[in-house]
């Protein structure tokens, strides 16, 4: 998808594979922790790979699954030029009622302490930016914690605007 020269080689962004999932949870892990949440409940990297591939290690084909399904997540991973997988976003189609259009909404974008300033973020949100372009969808939306002011930085720079808003959660009793 993407590349940037750098340590040595190149680093590359690239839609997640079935056999990085158990770093991507890794790294979920690491985000949630860094953004003051509880980590991920267990099982996560089984409930990413239906999300992500249409099953327990399915394989990505391209945009569509296997079976031709096209995938509720996306997964992009940064991989380092040593292989290892610094990070990584995830994005879904959205709707907005008040506009009446349907947008990419970015659920998360992370990067390793020690791979953040070195243009991968820049990179994510360029694959980012295709996944949605792709689909057709003219908007990308996300949000961040206010405390993030790193964040807020980065998302400033590339040109972003933001709302304030709280994001609420409202567990659902099983049927």
């Amino acid at each position: 998808m993407s590349d940037r020269d750098g340590r040595g080689g190149r680093a590359v962004v690239r839609r997640a594979r079935a056999e990085d999932l158990g770093r991507v949870v890794e790294l979920v892990a690491e985000h949630a922790e860094y953004e003051k949440d509880a980590p991920p409940a267990p099982g996560l990297e089984t409930r990413l790979a239906g999300l992500l591939f249409g099953g327990p290690g399915g394989e990505s084909h391209g945009p569509a699954g296997p079976g031709g399904e096209v995938p509720r997540l996306r997964c992009l991973v940064a991989e380092l030029p040593d292989g290892t997988l610094a990070g990584y976003a995830t994005c879904a189609p959205g709707l907005s009622t008040w506009d009446g259009v349907a947008y990419l909404h970015m659920d998360c974008l992370y990067l390793t302490s020690t791979a953040r300033g070195h243009g991968l973020g820049p990179l994510l949100v360029d694959a980012v930016r295709a996944e949605a372009r792709a689909l057709g969808l003219t908007e990308i939306q996300w949000q961040t914690p206010a405390w993030n002011e790193g964040a807020i930085r980065f998302y400033d720079r590339l040109g972003a605007t933001s709302k304030e808003k709280r994001r609420y959660t409202l567990p659902v009793d099983p049927a």
